[in-house]
């Protein structure tokens, strides 16, 4: 039997192939930036690939939910600043509405103002970010609170559920973001829609008999000391939502902190990635020269070879 071809031809058609496949592999290095491209690139460090993608992939995802979490939290702290500032307004027109001067008229004006703000303060518990009420607890799909006043908070009952929502930071811990607001507009021991609402009674309910009445004046004395007894509900429902502001303020601290230690480990894990999958493309370009200079010398040594023919081998 002939043997098609001869030892040194068989070398050749070796050496080319191994010449092409560098060939092909610095190419594809250069072209995709990769080195490692597939499993057969490096089936040893596909794993730890892997997981790197893994773990870069859900980093991602918290600093995107992280993102999302600092909006609703900074939109309920503005709410919360607007809040107190409310109250506040509200003490001031109180301890006005309290002075002996003001007349039933004006304390019902003052009444008006009062009813406001607490409208003012049902809209601020409703607070939306991107279709959620952000006081709504768990039920974030329904408003609050809606302004009621035949009811002794001049509210509705409370919509919402209880605030169980943490989010997860990138170190592996879970944190609560929000509080409901039953617990910051309506909690049992400080109200705030129930001190303003008192408030707003205690300026309505002015002496029911005309000034020459000899009881108008311990009406009148009596009005003024509900006013007092609301103030000092308020002053309470003041120092209450003072301590919310600051659960949410402490909230964006941690919420900044973790998004920060998200982008570090963002950056680590892509270096890493990088380090395991990435090519070195300047080195790629020399292997890419070296291959291209190995084909065309291996090529022309091949055609300054002495040919035979069919006959030599037959002769």
């Amino acid at each position: 039997m002939i043997n098609p071809l001869d030892s040194s031809a068989q070398r050749f058609l070796i050496d080319l192939e191994n010449i092409q496949a560098r060939l092909q592999t610095a190419q594809r290095q250069i072209s995709s930036g990769l080195r490692v491209s597939s499993p057969s690139d490096a089936p040893e460090q596909i794993g730890e690939i892997l997981l790197s993608q893994a773990r870069l992939g859900m980093t991602a995802q918290i600093e995107q939910d992280l993102g999302r979490v600092q909006a609703e939290v900074d939109t309920a702290e503005q709410a919360l600043e607007l809040a107190v500032k409310a109250v506040e307004r509200a003490l001031t027109l109180g301890e006005q509405g309290a002075n002996a001067t003001q007349t039933p008229e004006s304390r019902r004006a003052i009444a008006a103002e009062v009813e406001s703000l607490l409208a003012q303060m049902v809209t601020l518990a409703n607070t939306r970010v991107a279709g959620r009420y952000i006081f709504s607890g768990d039920a974030d799909q329904v408003p609050a609170y809606a302004l009621d006043l035949n009811q002794p908070n001049g509210v509705t009952a409370y919509g919402g559920t209880e605030a169980t929502r943490q989010v997860l930071h990138p170190a592996g811990t879970r944190f609560a973001v929000a509080r409901s607001a039953q617990q910051i507009y309506d909690d049992p021991d400080a109200s705030v829609f129930g001190a303003l609402n008192a408030l707003r009674k205690a300026l309505l309910q002015g002496p029911a008999v005309p000034p020459d009445d000899p009881d108008y004046q311990n009406q009148l004395a009596a009005q003024t000391a509900a006013i007092d007894k609301a103030l000092v509900a308020l002053r309470k429902a003041h120092d209450h939502l003072n301590v919310q502001l600051g659960f949410y303020g402490a909230v964006q601290n941690q919420v900044s902190e973790a998004l920060n230690f998200a982008r570090r480990l963002q950056v680590r894990e892509q270096n890493l990635l990088s380090t395991l999958r990435d090519a070195d493309v300047a080195a790629a370009a020399t292997a890419l020269v070296q291959a291209v200079t190995h084909l065309q010398a291996a090529l022309g040594a091949r055609a300054q070879m002495p040919r035979g023919s069919l006959f030599d081998y037959l002769a």
